[in-house]
């Protein structure tokens, strides 16, 4: 598009003037030519206006979960117009699909005896059968229970001359002063935080399966008091990931009767924390991992994170790669931009080789090929008149400046944060199935089992059985057995078997 101003215009204003039109033409035309400078003026704001609220669009929904877009997708795929070529149908993959399994020890034989042709209806009954037989395994469950088991339970009240006082036995089949068992229980807490079931069907659940009727109340109230006995198991988990030299952190939306919570996650390889709060500033993170964490603290962009001072810090590259795809997509004519995104494209993927190879370099060259690195992303951030859209890409990208190439000199640090958002993703399954919670007590609750429950599945622990021995221990202790100590004892098992 032309754009009109007053040195554009003025070659045609001196050959309006040294024109042989009338007075009244030259008047016409300079009023002509200020409207189309005013016009050309105001079409420029316009656009510039546009720009700003397509950025402002962009950086509103690019980091939105259900507008999530893979790695791989680079957002230069076909015309809309023509229909999708059909998709190749490949092979199976290896170890998919229904693989063999061992055949476990029967529990019980059943012989189905031919008495009548299944085809024809004959009678086979005065016919021997063949030399052969039909054979197989079957793997089911028992029936729904007809009833629950209600057991009664006598305790010895003692008098104890070393405590001066009346004492009791203890039981470890149900928690003090509680009517539903420990299997009950942990079954709840299972359904609750591993199977996400909301406490209307879990009720529902366990009147039509367990045939044990308990109201949502009773649920409630039975997760909140096994989440306060488990916080012991939690703070163990915490100084397990603030020992932890990776840790990758995110935050999602959570709800309190309707008000805005956000929960938290942090974790390192064997142990995941999570932490409900009210806000999402920075006096959480300090909270969880204190002012100094001497590791690699890799999150995204969020500005809450750079509280607290670490020896290494990484953003994900995974974010920034998707919101300068999509002002791609918003505007193919600003080829500048798709060629700014090829090339610090690639300097991250030579970080990436850089970060392979560096097993294999002494610390001299290492250093050397870093710096080459960062000397790149300089030289491509020196971008030389950037359109109004790009600047705006730079200037980003400019505020990470110090933590984008981090990962390329330390072994095992991605250059994103997928594991931190698969940590995270939990909790978003959970809040889009209940909605949140009702009272803050409760989002606690939630957080404080699910970080026990993903630290389980992070070391290869049974959830289950390792909450049923907690209980157990508690109830006969009054202290949760914890991760580490269970872990113990399965190992001097193991060896005595």
């Amino acid at each position: 598009m032309t754009v009109y101003t007053s040195a554009t215009m003025g070659p045609f204003l001196e050959q309006v003037r040294a024109s042989n039109l009338t007075a009244s033409a030259k008047t016409q035309a300079g009023q002509l030519a200020a409207d189309a400078i005013a016009l050309s003026a105001k079409v420029q704001a316009l656009e510039a206006e546009l720009a700003k609220l397509q950025l402002q669009r962009v950086n509103e929904t690019v980091n939105q979960p259900s507008g999530k877009k893979p790695e791989w997708d680079k957002g230069n795929g076909a015309d809309p117009d023509k229909p999708p070529p059909k998709r190749k149908l490949g092979g199976r993959r290896p170890g998919s699909g229904n693989r063999p399994k061992p055949n476990p020890k029967p529990d019980r034989s059943i012989h189905n005896p031919l008495e009548r042709c299944p085809e024809c209806q004959t009678d086979l009954s005065s016919v021997p059968p063949a030399g052969d037989v039909n054979e197989r395994i079957i793997e089911d469950m028992e029936p729904p229970a007809e009833k629950t088991v209600v057991t009664e339970e006598t305790s010895d009240r003692k008098w104890c001359p070393s405590c001066q006082k009346i004492v009791s036995a203890k039981s470890a089949l149900a928690l003090p002063r509680s009517d539903i068992g420990l299997h009950a229980s942990v079954r709840i807490v299972y359904l609750w935080v591993v199977a996400a079931l909301s406490l209307p069907n879990i009720q529902n659940y366990l009147s039509g399966f367990m045939r044990l009727r308990i109201s949502t109340s009773g649920i409630s109230n039975l997760l909140i008091r096994v989440a306060t006995i488990l916080e012991p198991v939690a703070e163990e988990i915490l100084r397990d990931v603030r020992q932890g030299f990776h840790v990758w952190a995110d935050e999602t939306g959570w709800r309190v009767r309707g008000i805005n919570w956000w929960l938290w996650a942090f974790a390192n390889e064997t142990s995941a924390y999570y932490y409900a709060a009210p806000n999402r500033g920075s006096p959480v993170v300090v909270q969880i991992l204190g002012t100094a964490f001497a590791g690699v603290l890799i999150t995204d962009a969020w500005g809450a994170y750079n509280a607290v001072d670490c020896l290494f810090r990484q953003t994900c590259m995974a974010h920034v790669f998707r919101k300068i795809r999509r002002l791609v997509q918003d505007h193919p004519d600003a080829r500048s931009i798709l060629r700014f995104y090829l090339r610090f494209k690639r300097i991250l993927r030579d970080g990436e080789r850089l970060q392979q190879r560096a097993v294999h370099l002494d610390e001299d060259a290492l250093l050397r090929s870093y710096e080459r690195l960062e000397d790149r992303l300089d030289q491509l951030l020196a971008w030389e008149k950037p359109n109004p859209i790009l600047a705006g890409i730079i200037a980003s990208v400019q505020r990470l400046r110090g933590r984008i190439l981090t990962f390329s000199v330390l072994p095992g640090c991605p250059s994103h944060n997928n594991y931190g958002e698969y940590i995270i993703r939990k909790g978003i399954l959970k809040r889009k199935i209940s909605g949140g919670s009702m009272a803050p007590r409760g989002a606690q609750a939630y957080a404080i089992l699910i970080s026990i429950a993903q630290t389980c599945h992070l070391r290869k622990i049974s959830f289950p059985s390792f909450l049923l021995a907690s209980l157990r221990h508690y109830c006969r202790t009054g202290n949760p057995l914890l991760l580490s100590d269970y872990a113990s004892l399965s190992d001097l098992q193991k060896a005595a078997a």
